[in-house]
């Protein structure tokens, strides 16, 4: 058996599996966000840790296996953002969520000057505000103290692991996305610091090391705090976006995978990078030789339990919401809703908004067009990945959308692709756990792994009598988004 431990964007899960994917038992807790100021969503770091503990320590107690039978453990989570651990062995202040853009400045700023242009030649990405490259410049500019004493760079996931077993130690799918590391050469690069005038930190990057490098055992103390057995093995695990890919089989470059939750991830492997700067990002996937080619914006699933709580309070599930949406047709609404709560695919500043409302709408009509609009949103991306690939056999779809078969539909109709479910709700999770299994020697490599961990529940046809109206809803979508984007910077 295998743990996989899953740390979001709005929640941590813990997850006990078989060899063979079965799941056996889970436990999960909400995080609280912080918001100090405008802009800031942070998160701490030592509840972080005490959460993890306790989910880990509820499937091991609940499950009733020996612990000595769990052969090793990982951890998912979310990329980007921003965990210090000072010199002081403690956190250095609260940890900082992908969904932060208190940095945007600095990309704006090496656009202008050039340095974007610059890093692109060894990093093959974007730079974005939530990226630890600009939150690390954020606080040499506005907070020396908390600067000063950084010891450790970490992911989420990274310093979960870090806590599990005292080892610091950064993983390369995770690391590859932030602007810190040199893709051609898969190590840090000294040059790249000096262009950030972040030289200072280096010795703050951990050691480099693959999602299912052994990276230490279960320490004596997180032994007693997690129910785990001392030495239990810990592998590198990954970034979130790759475990779930990895739990979806993506091992070749057949079909895209799409993530509705916290973030719209929209991605597929490819032996070789894009560089015409045609997508977002280039990262190092958890599969020697490949490259993940991705799209991605904070404006997913994330906006359904976001609007629930702010305008439709008397709805209490995702199930109700859904029902709602369910009572419309594609054409019989044509409300526009931009699901810019954290900004928008490449403006940090946008705003939310919903276009188009009459006397005639009720909460159904809004309800499906909250849908539209996340699914839209994810159509631009996947357009840029398009570009850049002959063909594409499936979309196989993660997150809060796959538990919702008229989601899922309108997913294939909006991308007019086959959509495949993963029989797993715990993506995150799983793949993390394939992770461990590849380490304690179970499986030998990942796709060893996912012909015997994953399995296809179903597939959602798309239906062609739908095209019309979304390819005009989306070309609407588009305009409007647009018109707005010259606007914000005035909120």
């Amino acid at each position: 058996m295998f743990i996989g431990v899953d740390n979001g964007g709005t929640s941590c899960k813990a997850v006990l599996f078989d060899r063979n994917g079965r799941q056996l038992c889970s436990a999960s807790e909400e995080l609280v966000m912080l918001i100090p100021e405008n802009g800031h969503t942070e998160r701490d770091m030592e509840e972080l840790w005490k959460a993890n503990c306790r989910i880990i320590r509820r499937i091991v107690e609940e499950s009733g296996v020996v612990p000595k039978e769990i052969r090793g453990i990982a951890c998912a989570g979310h990329g980007k953002g921003l965990y210090l651990w000072g010199k002081d062995n403690k956190p250095a202040m609260n940890g900082i969520i992908s969904t932060d853009s208190r940095a945007w400045e600095y990309p704006e700023k090496w656009e202008k000057d050039g340095k974007s242009d610059e890093v692109f030649s060894k990093t093959y990405q974007r730079i974005l505000a939530c990226q630890p490259v600009s939150l690390l410049c954020w606080l040499r500019d506005n907070n020396q103290d908390v600067f000063a004493n950084i010891k450790w760079i970490f992911g989420v996931k990274d310093y979960i692991r870090f806590r599990l077993t005292g080892e610091a130690y950064a993983e390369l799918t995770d690391i590859s996305g932030s602007n810190l590391l040199n893709l051609q050469t898969r190590q840090y690069d000294s040059e790249l610091l000096d262009i950030y005038g972040l030289s200072d930190i280096r010795d703050a990057l951990p050691p480099l090391k693959r999602s299912f490098d052994l990276c230490g055992t279960i320490t004596g103390e997180a032994a007693e705090l997690t129910g785990l057995e001392l030495g239990t093995v810990v592998a590198g695990g990954m970034f979130d976006i790759d475990s779930c890919a990895i739990a979806m089989d993506i091992t070749n470059e057949e079909n895209i995978a799409v993530i509705a939750g916290t973030w719209s991830i929209n991605e597929y492997i490819s032996k070789e990078p894009v560089l015409d700067k045609s997508v977002m990002m280039n990262s190092i996937y958890c599969m020697d030789d490949y490259y993940l080619v991705e799209e991605r914006s904070p404006t997913s699933a994330v906006n359904l339990s976001w609007f629930m709580e702010k305008f439709m309070p008397d709805v209490k599930s995702f199930d109700e919401f859904n029902q709602l949406a369910g009572n419309v047709k594609p054409d019989e609404q044509n409300i526009v809703y931009l699901p810019y709560i954290f900004g928008s695919n490449y403006n940090p500043q946008a705003r939310a908004a919903m276009i188009g409302l009459d006397s005639r709408h009720t909460n159904s009509h809004i309800a499906r067009a909250v849908l539209e609009g996340v699914c839209f949103c994810h159509k631009v991306h996947i357009e840029k990945l398009m570009q850049n690939r002959k063909s594409t056999r499936a979309v196989r779809l993660a997150g809060g959308a796959a538990k919702s078969s008229l989601w899922a539909q309108l997913f294939a109709d909006i991308f007019e692709l086959p959509v495949e479910l993963i029989d797993n709700d715990e993506l995150g999770a799983l793949g993390a756990a394939m992770a461990a299994a590849v380490a304690s020697g179970d499986y030998t490599d990942f796709p060893d792994a996912a012909n015997g961990m994953v399995k296809i529940k179903c597939k959602v046809e798309p239906n062609s009598d739908t095209f019309e109206s979304y390819r005009e809803k989306y070309e609407i979508y588009k305009l409007v988004s647009g018109v707005l984007d010259g606007c914000w910077k005035r909120f």
